[in-house]
């Protein structure tokens, strides 16, 4: 049993590690941060290290929040630009 959750926490982890690589849209990138992030507090505790799987489970949805933050506001820059004129970024 621990060995199939095992694969099935690897398995998450590299499904979110691709789809952070290959996918374009910045929110597709953010939902496979969260599997990524849900496969890798299954393996730490899995290997038994609770406390450290308490932290990571708190600081999980934070980093999520702020990479929501931050798309939010590169969109918002990117609009500013194109409404300026300033396509090149000069």
């Amino acid at each position: 049993m621990e060995f199939f959750v095992l694969i099935v926490s690897i398995a998450l982890m590299v499904i979110g590690a691709f789809g952070i690589i290959f996918l374009k849209k910045p929110l597709d990138k953010v939902i496979m941060f969260s599997i990524l992030d849900a496969g890798f507090v299954l393996a730490i505790v899995m290997f038994k290290y609770l406390d450290v799987a308490m932290f990571a489970a708190l600081i999980g949805p934070l980093s999520t929040v702020v990479f929501i933050l931050a798309i939010v506001k590169i969109n918002e820059i990117r609009k500013n630009k194109i409404a300026s004129g300033d396509i090149n970024g000069n």
